[in-house]
């Protein structure tokens, strides 16, 4: 499943894990602040991060311009409902 995703300045994704998919994020445009279990690091255009199943995880766009970003999910559930959220999330636009 692919879809492209828009985090607006300042927004972020909550803090939330993924039992049956993985993910893999490609920065299209704009920078992100990625939290994958206990490493924290940035990204920007045209890099990318796995994000295996079972991690908790998070992204936050820095800057001052949208975040435009790939987001290819894998496994063996795909479905929407396949989410565990730790916090409640915030500002971005799908």
């Amino acid at each position: 499943l692919v879809k492209r995703i828009t985090v607006k300045p300042g927004a972020k994704f909550a803090a939330q894990m993924h039992l049956h998919r993985a993910e893999h994020w490609i920065v299209v445009s704009g920078t992100a602040c990625i939290t994958k279990g206990e490493e924290i690091f940035t990204i920007s255009e045209n890099e990318s991060t796995f994000i295996p199943a079972n991690t908790v995880h998070t992204l936050k766009n820095p800057a001052t311009i949208p975040l435009e970003l790939i987001e290819i999910q894998s496994g063996t559930y795909l479905a929407e409902d396949d989410i565990i959220r730790l916090e409640k999330h915030s500002g971005y636009l799908e």
